[in-house]
C-alpha cells in the first residue's frame, strides 16, 4: 500500500502497520477470490484498495484546501491528518465483507472491520479517541453502499473514490469471459479518470472515453452516488470523448 503522507505522520505509521497485517492482506486476497474467481466480477483486492485510498486522499485534500470541514474536525475537534487516516483506513476495509460474500458484503464490512480498524488504530489512538476515529472508519464503510446516505465529509469521499475505479479493463473479466452487458461494454470505454482541482467546484473530475458507451460509467454509477453522497455541493465531473472516431468494442450482440 503506497499512499503519498505529504509529512502526515500518523498516516506513515498506519501506512507501516497496514503493510505489515498479513490477516489483513488475506481478508483482501479471500475477498478477490469470491468476487473474481467466483462471481466472474471485475477487481476487488489489493489493486482496487490501492486505487480507492489514493482517490479518498486525493479528493479530501482537495477539499480540504478549499475550507471545507471534514466530520473528524468540525464534530470531534480532531485534524485534518486525523480524517486522512479515517478514509484510508475505510479504504482499506470497505470490500473485506467480500471475503464472506457479495450480497450484503458491505455489512459483513462491518463486523470484519471493527476488531481490524481497533487493531490498526491502536498505534494511533488511545480510548476515548480510538473509539470515536473507528466508529467514523465504520460510518464510511458503511455508507459506500450507494443507497446509504453518508453524514460525514469522508463517507462521502470513500463512496466517491470507490466508484471512480472504472478506467478501461477494470471489467475485463467478465468481458472476456462472454459475459456481454452495459456494465462490462460501458467499462471498456473508460480509457482514464483523473482527480484535479476545479475552476467551479473544488474537485474536478475528468474521465475520458474512447466510446459513447461509456457514459453509462459516469451516468448511472457515479453520478448516482455523488448525488446520494456529502460532496454533491464539491465535485465536478467532466467526461469527454477522447476522439471522433470512437473504439468498436463490440460487433455483435445477439440474446
Amino acid at each position: 500500500m503506497k499512499v503519498s503522507t505529504k509529512g502526515n505522520q500518523q498516516l506513515r505509521t498506519l501506512l507501516e502497520a497496514i503493510n505489515q497485517d498479513q490477516e489483513l492482506a488475506q481478508l483482501w486476497e479471500a475477498a478477490n477470490n469470491n468476487a473474481v474467481r467466483r462471481l466472474g466480477m471485475s477487481d476487488h483486492g489489493p489493486v482496487h484498495i490501492q486505487i480507492v485510498a489514493n482517490a479518498c486522499v486525493k479528493i479530501l485534500r482537495l477539499l480540504i484546501e478549499a475550507g471545507v470541514q471534514p466530520g473528524v474536525v468540525r464534530d470531534h475537534g480532531l485534524t485534518a491528518q486525523d480524517a486522512e487516516v479515517v478514509v484510508v483506513t475505510a479504504a482499506c476495509l470497505h470490500d473485506i465483507g467480500m471475503a464472506v460474500h457479495r450480497d450484503n458484503h458491505e455489512s459483513y464490512s462491518l463486523i470484519l472491520g471493527y476488531p481490524k480498524a481497533r487493531q490498526l488504530l491502536g498505534h494511533l489512538y488511545q480510548d476515548p479517541i480510538l473509539t470515536t476515529v473507528v466508529c467514523e472508519v465504520l460510518h464510511a464503510v458503511i455508507a459506500h453502499r450507494w443507497d446509504v446516505k453518508p453524514l460525514t465529509i469522508e463517507a462521502g469521499v470513500l463512496k466517491v473514490a470507490d466508484a471512480l475505479d472504472m478506467t478501461q479493463g477494470r471489467t475485463r473479466i467478465p468481458f472476456e469471459a462472454g459475459e456481454v452487458n452495459i456494465h462490462s461494454v460501458s467499462a471498456q470505454a473508460v480509457e482514464s479518470v483523473k482527480i484535479e482541482k476545479g475552476t467551479e467546484h473544488p474537485v474536478r473530475i475528468d474521465i475520458t472515453l474512447n466510446n459513447s458507451a461509456g457514459i453509462f460509467q459516469v451516468d448511472e454509477l457515479l453520478k448516482r452516488k455523488l448525488a446520494n453522497s456529502t460532496l454533491a455541493p464539491y465535485v465536478e465531473v467532466v467526461a469527454q470523448l477522447e476522439t471522433e472516431n470512437e473504439r468498436r468494442i463490440l460487433q455483435l450482440y445477439k440474446f
